[in-house]
């Protein structure tokens, strides 16, 4: 039974809906950030002092930025709700649906391990964002987690769907946002008792978000002798779906050279590892499990991964990110740890032969050697993977849906 309690949510007022949320910012470029600080009452110009600031002061930054957020609240372009939880839903331009619950998790239940994580996380980075929300004390972007579909919420959520939404809009990518306040003491606990028949929570996108939020509250409660575990920095800003509202997409790979080899050579170097299958100039993405799909100079290859070196069972040698960062990067490449290496950069697939189609585009605009897809872990497979305690390696997975940044926000003071 998985902690989720109701918060008082910060949002733009209704005038401000379409001006003040934005996508996760690293999805623009410094240029076009640069560009959204400009503009009035907006997320971005809100975090400016950290964002674009010339300034080396970082913990000025980051005061100020608190600063921008009260004032914000004070001039009531933003409001604070009473204590709710929230329904949310997204809807693509393909008409996908996309919706759950957002509230608080718990710091401790993570700690634990009853939030369950399945992927590793870069120390720095976590590092980072916890002296963010050390100084600044505010959740903007919701962590994604996921569950086995629970009849009782889903009818919950098909009843809370049928009133009016606090707000619906539509963002610069034509995905609708609506977004239902539940605060009827009722409802609220119908929700609570409904979500307590489920098993545990499994963390789908935001490992360095909840580590690094676990990490400021290790720091807070070091500084904090009345600690009691019940203050707002215990707790994580939270989307929970389940299986039925989320989509695993293949994360891929891209090699910016060839390790000092011919492409003979490299074909000749994989056999040890694959049997190759020559696909021409026609995209392939990989059929199933274990077939990898190769672009190396104009053509594309299927790579099975030879049977002595898979594992059907659920441990490090049955996932395809594993054994391409083992049998390629490491045994060819000599390199150890992928995320730090500057000859491989990554690309977010959508499951289908187009993300294929854009992993060639990428190769051979930008004068790269070659790419690497690999078939999207399934939902059962990231529950066994956590379940088991297996760490996959950063980047194996882009799950949609990708949250708005600061369309509700979290206020830890």
């Amino acid at each position: 039974m998985p902690i989720f309690k109701p918060f008082r949510g910060v949002r733009p007022q209704e005038n401000y809906i379409d001006i003040f949320p934005t996508h996760p910012l690293d999805n623009y470029s410094q240029l076009e950030i640069n560009k959204k600080a400009q503009q009035d009452s907006s997320y971005v110009q809100m975090i400016k002092p950290y964002v674009v600031s010339k300034s080396k002061d970082v913990d000025r930054n980051l005061r100020k930025i608190r600063t921008n957020y009260e004032e914000l609240v004070a001039d009531k372009k933003l409001m604070q709700d009473n204590s709710s939880y929230y329904l949310y839903e997204q809807i693509y331009p393909n008409k996908t649906v996309f919706r759950g619950l957002l509230g608080l998790t718990s710091v401790e239940e993570f700690i634990d391990g009853k939030i369950k994580k399945h992927e590793s996380t870069i120390k720095k980075k976590k590092a980072k964002l916890a002296h963010y929300l050390e100084k600044v004390n505010l959740q903007a972007e919701p962590v994604l987690l996921t569950y086995q579909s629970n009849s009782r919420v889903e009818l919950l959520m098909n009843h809370e769907e049928k009133n009016l939404p606090l707000f619906s809009y539509e963002d610069s990518k034509n995905i609708k946002h609506k977004l239902w306040k539940i605060d009827n003491r009722l409802k609220m606990q119908q929700l609570k008792e409904a979500i307590a028949d489920i098993d545990a929570f499994y963390i789908a996108d935001g490992h360095h978000r909840i580590g690094s939020t676990a990490l400021n509250a290790k720091f807070q409660k070091e500084k904090n002798k009345k600690h009691t575990g019940q203050e707002h920095y215990n707790f994580v800003y939270s989307f929970i779906v389940s299986n039925q509202s989320i989509k695993i997409n293949d994360f891929n790979r891209i090699a910016k050279n060839l390790h000092g080899l011919t492409a003979a050579e490299f074909l000749k170097k994989l056999e040890t590892s694959f049997n190759i299958y020559d696909k021409g100039e026609t995209p392939y993405f990989p059929s199933k499990k274990f077939h990898i799909s190769m672009y190396l100079e104009g053509k594309f290859y299927s790579l099975h991964v030879k049977h002595e070196l898979r594992s059907e069972e659920i441990d490090i040698n049955h996932l395809d990110h594993h054994l391409l960062d083992t049998l390629i990067f490491k045994n060819i490449y000599g390199i150890e740890n992928t995320d730090a290496s500057e000859d491989i950069t990554y690309l977010k697939g959508n499951s289908t032969v187009d993300g294929i189609v854009k992993l060639k585009e990428f190769v051979d605009e930008n004068d790269f050697a070659a790419g690497f897809g690999v078939y999207p872990v399934s939902f059962k497979e990231i529950l066994q993977i956590s379940d088991n305690k297996i760490t996959m390696p950063p980047k194996c997975t882009y799950i949609e849906p990708k949250l708005i940044t600061a369309l509700l926000m979290y206020d830890m003071k």
